[in-house]
């Protein structure tokens, strides 16, 4: 009872700490393309276009949520960050009830839950590995608004969903009562891989796992096959994108993937307490569910960094999940008492450890001037935004700006002439990040930048530092963070 109490403590402060975090939104990352996505949906929802340049291209950001999310700006006429904050918090509370149900499937054992979620969010390295889909406590910090929390969320819901079904736990009677679940569950696996491809991934190694651990007979694999049918259905007839031409899409994503294979043994080592405690369960059943899980996940992992894939790497939550949720199981579960209390010293230590690692999440809520010196070392800043340039630029007009800005002034409704991210579906990206590579270069004379200026309908540049100032043709407007300058294109 009282480990109970003292658990339930702790995620009841983590959860806290991650609803301050939604009231501040720190921004990195990939948070202006998701408010790009909900400000274009807001302007039209049938045809909004490419959410970052001014084309009209399909994109696989235009997922069911983010969809919800345009329809709530349209109605409400809030604010895309206010809506997005909004989506946050819908999406912790699927994340946080999601694991409850799933980990209940697992085990009876009243802290099993809360215990599996800090070990989600803290069992994982003394080096930040923030990446959307991972649980870390400074990942989540940054990414809770973006769909691949909510993604995850709706797959552990799916887990829960799918071990109940193939332990027979549903209606009986008629073949159509029969089917509902799992036609409901084909829905469901659907909208996580459209929503966030990559957990999508995740959510269908874990689903296999399920089903590969429940030693199913022919009926619950020919009801599996009807939802399979009629979630590849859905897929297909999404409309805001091709699903399946995702496919065709690995080159372009390899580069920046590569970092995930790098620091894996300080970015993971605590995982290997999970690692070590799926052993137990394997040697009590050898179709342990989270043991596929975990091999699956690896796996996958694995041979991304063999063959070069480097984007399979984005299947590590499918190693790690299940290790956490067996090393939070392992202490509560184990036969004797005095295997228990090992089980029970080494995960208490490390979660203490990597609480510590991320520590400089609490930067993200109170600043990092009032955190203590070793803590605020561990602080990241967050991007500034560009909401100094909204007085001037307007919605739909074109700005030049360099990648990272790039990445950000589309939240505000701008367009930029590059992509700040790859994208698969923009035909002339290569020419876009060529014309802007052109224009910022030095000694690029004014006729050549005029004829980009003109060819992509630029009103507005945006540049660091003093390169462009004097340059005929712009005219300074203001001056923003870090010494970055507004430039108007004059006609």
């Amino acid at each position: 009872m009282a480990v109970h109490r003292a658990v339930a403590a702790l995620v009841l402060l983590v959860l806290l700490l991650l609803l301050l975090v939604v009231v501040r939104l720190p921004w990195a990352g990939d948070l202006g393309i998701h408010a790009a996505t909900v400000e274009r949906l807001r302007h039209s929802l049938l045809d909004p276009g490419n959410p970052l340049v001014d084309a009209d291209t399909p994109s696989p950001y235009y997922s069911p949520w983010m969809l919800l999310l345009g329809c709530v700006a349209r109605v409400t006429g809030l604010s895309v960050f206010v809506v997005l904050r909004l989506g946050a918090l819908v999406a912790l509370a699927l994340l946080v009830t999601g694991v409850w149900r799933y980990v209940r499937t697992l085990s009876a054992h009243r802290a099993a839950p809360a215990l599996a979620l800090l070990c989600l969010v803290l069992l994982w390295g003394t080096v930040l590995f923030n990446w959307s889909g991972f649980l870390g406590l400074g990942s989540l910090a940054l990414t809770v608004a973006y769909p691949s929390v909510f993604a995850l969320g709706l797959a552990f819901h799916f887990w829960a969903g799918l071990a109940g079904a193939v332990r027979g736990r549903g209606p009986v009677g008629r073949p159509w009562a029969r089917l509902r679940p799992w036609f409901g569950l084909g829905v469901l696996w659907a909208v996580i891989l459209l929503c966030h491809q990559f957990s999508g991934v995740v959510a269908s190694l874990g689903g296999l796992a399920t089903v590969l651990g429940a030693r199913c007979g022919r009926g619950v694999w020919l009801r599996l096959g009807a939802g399979l049918v009629l979630g590849v259905v859905v897929l297909w007839i999404w409309p805001y994108y091709d699903f399946f031409a995702l496919f065709g899409a690995g080159d372009g994503l390899e580069p920046v993937h590569r970092s995930l294979y790098r620091e894996l043994p300080g970015r993971l080592w605590l995982v290997l307490v999970g690692v070590a405690a799926l052993v137990p369960r394997w040697l009590r059943d050898r179709r342990d569910p989270l043991v596929l899980f975990f091999v699956l996940g690896a796996l996958v992992f694995a041979a991304g960094g063999v063959s070069g894939h480097w984007s399979w790497g984005r299947a590590l939550p499918a190693a790690v999940i299940p290790a956490q949720l067996a090393a939070a199981l392992e202490p509560l579960e184990s036969g004797r008492r005095v295997v228990r209390a090992g089980w029970a010293c080494a995960l208490a230590g490390a979660l203490v450890v990597g609480a510590w690692t991320q520590a400089g999440t609490l930067g993200y809520v109170v600043g990092r001037g009032v955190l203590p010196e070793a803590v605020a070392a561990k602080y990241r800043e967050p991007w500034a935004g560009y909401h100094w340039i909204t007085p001037w630029v307007s919605y739909g007009d074109v700005v030049m700006a360099r990648t990272s800005a790039a990445r950000q002034i589309p939240a505000y409704g701008a367009y930029t002439v590059a992509p700040g991210y790859p994208d698969f579906f923009l035909g002339d990206e290569g020419a876009r990040v060529e014309a802007v590579r052109r224009f910022f270069a030095e000694g690029t004379v004014w006729a050549e930048r005029s004829g980009i200026l003109r060819e992509y309908g630029v009103r507005w540049v945006v540049d660091r530092g003093v390169g462009l100032r004097g340059v005929e043709g712009l005219r300074e407007v203001a001056r923003g963070p870090g010494g970055q300058v507004l430039y108007a294109v004059v006609r």
